[in-house]
């Protein structure tokens, strides 16, 4: 089987050759691949990880082999699914309740796009509870777990703010269906029930100033490069409100496939768009260029020819 592993010695330190056929245990089910996404948190474990090291997480295909135990998706069922590792190959062992079986009409390429972002953003907006009639603001609205977020909210019954980068990322955002894009947080004057950043540094000290008494602002990421230097006094005004730490990895995984079942529905419904750029499996190192000099918007697809 083809697929990419770590190299130092290769183009950008990955290569793509022969590698064995995957050796899935008694849960696993192994998935013909048919695309995956590429995610920003893993160009940094393209860097961390010793050489061989298999990547991909996020993929959409179909199941040539069924658990050993018996559990999740027969042979031959299109599926999505959250990968430990080895995505970026053309099979690859998946924990049967990591994947999801996806609608006819929703495609691979928009699927694969679902399980690390995805599961980002509904997780997170969740930590904010019940979001019908509440307020929120999303950072990083553009990027992959940004696009998610802002629709998943508004689906939620919530009034959503969605922050970007720069006037070029507006139009993009806007056509997710959100009304209020903004590009700086001068002059606003309400504040936020739930605030979801991914950007970190000034990003999220200034975000912190508009969150509501007793909201909670959830941090998943740090897109921006920087540490946020934060006080006591940057929660003034909002009595009672929090901030945490989000990890996706740390909630209960062995529901992963249900989310992803569910946004996927919403997909195949119109409900729930996927942009970004698409590309050939054989240009995967051009994708990570592209992410890396933040030239995407949404999510950077890969499709297995």
């Amino acid at each position: 089987m083809i697929g990419h592993i770590t190299d130092p010695s290769a183009e950008a330190g990955l290569d793509r050759r022969d590698l064995p056929e995957p050796s899935p245990s008694s849960i696993d089910v192994v998935v013909e691949v048919h695309a995956y996404a590429i995610n920003r948190g893993e160009l940094s474990l393209l860097q961390q990880r010793p050489n061989g090291w298999m990547p991909g997480q996020d993929i959409a295909g179909v199941v040539v082999k069924a658990a050993a135990d018996g559990s999740g998706p027969k042979p031959g069922t299109r599926v999505v699914g959250a990968a430990d590792q080895g995505g970026w190959s053309q099979r690859v062992p998946v924990q049967s309740y990591r994947v999801a079986a996806i609608p006819d009409n929703v495609s691979f390429a928009d699927a694969s796009s679902l399980p690390v972002a995805g599961l980002t953003a509904i997780r997170a907006l969740r930590a904010g509870g019940p979001l019908l009639g509440r307020r929120v603001l999303v950072t990083g609205a553009s990027g992959g777990v940004g696009i998610f977020a802002v629709q998943l909210a508004a689906i939620a019954g919530a009034h959503v703010t969605a922050h970007v980068s720069g006037p070029h990322r507006v139009d993009a955002v806007k056509a997710l269906g959100v009304r209020d894009v903004i590009t700086s947080f001068e002059g606003i004057g309400e504040r936020f029930d739930l605030i979801l950043d991914g950007v970190g540094g000034p990003v999220l000290v200034d975000a912190l100033h508009l969150v509501a008494p007793g909201g909670t602002v959830a941090a998943y990421g740090m897109a921006g490069g920087k540490k946020s230097e934060l006080a006591f006094t940057d929660f003034r005004g909002a009595t009672n409100a929090r901030l945490m730490g989000f990890f996706v990895y740390m909630t209960d995984v062995t529901t992963f496939g249900q989310d992803l079942g569910f946004m996927a529905r919403l997909i195949g419904e119109g409900r729930m768009k996927v942009p970004g750029p698409r590309r050939d499996w054989t240009e995967t190192r051009q994708a990570i260029a592209m992410l890396r000099e933040r030239d995407a918007t949404g999510k950077v697809v890969l499709t297995v020819s």
